[in-house]
Order: structure tokens, then C-alpha cells, then sequence
């Protein structure tokens, strides 16, 4: 009997190395995995790259206290700033935690301006920040939230899409509207461009902050190095985490100047956030976040949606939809999606569930065809097998 609390329902299944897109078990059977830890391991297992940073700043400085600069972490969000819409970068361990700090800096700011009633945010209905308690009670889930009560104050919620709603929300004390730029432990549920937009505007226009969620849809995944950059808009505050690490365990908070002057020493603290593992690691990772690669998630991306919509066409019993944008992509099921990834698994394919009987195919940045190609094949079987 495990020693580990059963917090999770883990399947009979694991594995004792990996390489590229596949995982290998200790009796040497190989898994392709479009998983990849939930959108985290952006150049899939055992990255040279990756692992030459670790080792590399291993053998100089783990940790030390942020009561001290660290270079790898300065020049970490230096690069971040340059290539994004940002000024100022908090760093954290996770997204959850980086859900927390955007909601911090939203209320700080208006408390530094004296309008601490400015205080509320508003949130899409059953959408996914993160598992702290203020995180669940964001989301909005009664799933996630019962049982951890009392209720955190502070949230409002509307339903995906219903603009008039979210605007009936907006009282004198709302200070931001939070959303996933893309949806995803909710379904693979893409906001569209012209509804980010329409949010922007009626944040402008009630004098209040934006911030996108792209914790997993950020950092390359959506083709784009963030998912609202197909909007054109600018958001105020941003968390991110999953692939800025490839693995490694590091989130942020990406922020305008405007905000991130309220955040003066002491109003925040992560005792291993922005270490100089952690900052070796996604500065890594950032050399490789290049035009190239976006060039191969959308190349791919555009294959592997087009060959799935064929197989959703030959099986329209089976697939109700296919969702998604760049390598973050959703298939539908008119049924319950736990044979199907069962099924999958069993043809040697790891995937992930999302609601709406929704399974999650997240492949590393740089799959290649080959790849896709299995996964289809398998994908296709499962389909004539359920049919």
C-alpha cells in the first residue's frame, strides 16, 4: 500500500526515463507521450539543452535568499520584459502560486491609489486558476471548491461567453476580470480574439485591470510565445508557468509599470522563487523559444487539427469536436472519455482529460510528424474499436 495520501487516482502505469516525445517503462515498453506532464515539458524528456543549464549552474549555486540579487533571475526577466508586453516580472515556483500573486498586484494596485474598496475580480464559471484556496474559489467550481469551505470572498463569476452578465458584474469595487486566454482543464475552450478584445475595452472603460491566464497555453504552446498576441491586445497582468520551466518547477508574474510600482518591498515574498536553479533553467529554455520553433508548432499544429477533423468525419459518432489552438488541442467525445483514453493508453498513447468529456492532446513544442503520425494511427483504431 502506497504511503501517498490518495489525493490522486494514479494509473497502474509508470516509467524510469524518457527522450524526446516518449516515455519508457523499466521492462522497456515505450510510450509516445502527449502529455508531457500537462503542457510542461515544452522540448519533451531529457532535453540537452535543459540538462546542461542544471548541470552547469549546479555545480555553482543552488539557492540563495532573495534578500540578494541573482543575475540568472535579473537577467531572466530582463529577456521576458524585452520580448513581451511587460515591464516587471515577480518570480514564483508554479502556477497556482502565480495565480495568487496576480491577484495580489490587481488589489495592491488599487490600494495604493486609495481605492482599497477595489478589491473583486471576475472569473469565468468552472475555470481553472489553480488549487490554492483562493485559486479554487476564483475558478468557480463547485467540484473543486466543496468541502474546503468557508467560501473566499472576492469572486464573481459569468458563464463562458455571456458578455452581458460579465459587464452587470462590474460594481464600484470590481478591480480586474480574470480569464484563460484558453481554456484548459475546462475543455480546451478558446476565448476568441474579438472577446478578448470586447474585455479589453470595457476594462478601459470602467477603469479596471485585465489579466490572461496562459499557465498552460503560454510560453510557445499556442504558436504564438502568449495566446492573447492573436487578440493584439495588452494585458496589465499576466501568470505564467508549465513550459517557461520545461520541467523544471518555476512560475511568474508578468506586469505593466503601471501595476507592479504597487508591489514595494514586503508587499510579496517566495522563499524559492527566482532561485538560481530554477532561473538557469528557464533562461535555457528561452534560447529555444525561438521563430523556428513557433514555425514547427503551427506547421504541426495545422497537420495534426486537419487529420483529426478527417478522422472526427469517418467517426461522427465518436468525436464531437476538435479544439484547439497550436499544440494545445481538445477532442470532444459525444461519451465519457475514460475508455477512450484507457484505449489509448493501452495502443502505447498517453493523454490527459479535460471537462466536456474533453481529452487533451499536449505534445513537446517539437514533435515531429512521424509522431503525430502514430498518434493518429492509434487514434483512428480507438475510434473503429468504440464506434
Amino acid at each position: 500500500m502506497s504511503a501517498l495520501a490518495p489525493n490522486y487516482k494514479r494509473k497502474n502505469l509508470s516509467f524510469v526515463k524518457g527522450k524526446g516525445s516518449y516515455l519508457i517503462t523499466s521492462n522497456g515498453k515505450k510510450y509516445l507521450d502527449f502529455v508531457q506532464g500537462i503542457a510542461v515539458n515544452s522540448f519533451g524528456h531529457a532535453n540537452k539543452k535543459l540538462i546542461n543549464a542544471i548541470n552547469k549552474q549546479s555545480k555553482k549555486l543552488w539557492h540563495v535568499s532573495n534578500a540578494f540579487k541573482i543575475p540568472e533571475g535579473e537577467r531572466l526577466a530582463k529577456r521576458l520584459v524585452e520580448k513581451t508586453f511587460a515591464d516587471s516580472v515577480i518570480f514564483q515556483n508554479s502556477g497556482a502560486e502565480a495565480t495568487e500573486v496576480a491577484i495580489k498586484v490587481a488589489r495592491r494596485y488599487f490600494f495604493s491609489i486609495g481605492k482599497k474598496y477595489k478589491n473583486r475580480i471576475i472569473c469565468i464559471k468552472n475555470s481553472f486558476h489553480g488549487r490554492t484556496i483562493a485559486a479554487i474559489h476564483a475558478s468557480g467550481s463547485k467540484k473543486m471548491t466543496e468541502g474546503f469551505g468557508p467560501k473566499v470572498p472576492g469572486f464573481d463569476h459569468f458563464e463562458f461567453g455571456d458578455h452581458k452578465k460579465l459587464k452587470k458584474l462590474i460594481k464600484k469595487n470590481t478591480a480586474a476580470i480574470m480569464i484563460e486566454t484558453i481554456m484548459g482543464e475546462g475543455g480546451i475552450k478558446v476565448i476568441p480574439n474579438w472577446c478578448i478584445k470586447a474585455i479589453r475595452k470595457i476594462c478601459n472603460q470602467r477603469g479596471i485591470l485585465l489579466i490572461l491566464d496562459e499557465v498552460q497555453c503560454g510560453i510557445g504552446r499556442s504558436g504564438k510565445f502568449f495566446a492573447f498576441e492573436y487578440s493584439k491586445v495588452k494585458p496589465d497582468i499576466v501568470p505564467i508557468a508549465k513550459g517557461i520551466g520545461g520541467g523544471f518547477p518555476i512560475g511568474a508574474v508578468l506586469m505593466t509599470n503601471k501595476v507592479a510600482k504597487a508591489m514595494t518591498p514586503g508587499t510579496h515574498g517566495s522563499t524559492f522563487g527566482g532561485n538560481p536553479l530554477a532561473m538557469a533553467v528557464g533562461n535555457a529554455v528561452l534560447d529555444q523559444i525561438n521563430r523556428n520553433l513557433l514555425i514547427n508548432v503551427n506547421k504541426m499544429s495545422k497537420y495534426f487539427i486537419h487529420e483529426l477533423n478527417e478522422i472526427k468525419i469517418k467517426y461522427p459518432k465518436v468525436i464531437k469536436e476538435v479544439r484547439g489552438v497550436g499544440l494545445l488541442i481538445g477532442l470532444q467525445l459525444f461519451k465519457d472519455q475514460t475508455e477512450f483514453i484507457k484505449k489509448l493508453m493501452e495502443n502505447k498513447l498517453l493523454t490527459i482529460r479535460a471537462a466536456e468529456n474533453v481529452i487533451r492532446i499536449l505534445p513537446p513544442l517539437n514533435v515531429k510528424k512521424s509522431e503525430i503520425d502514430i498518434a493518429l494511427k492509434i487514434i483512428s483504431k480507438v475510434c473503429n474499436e468504440i464506434k
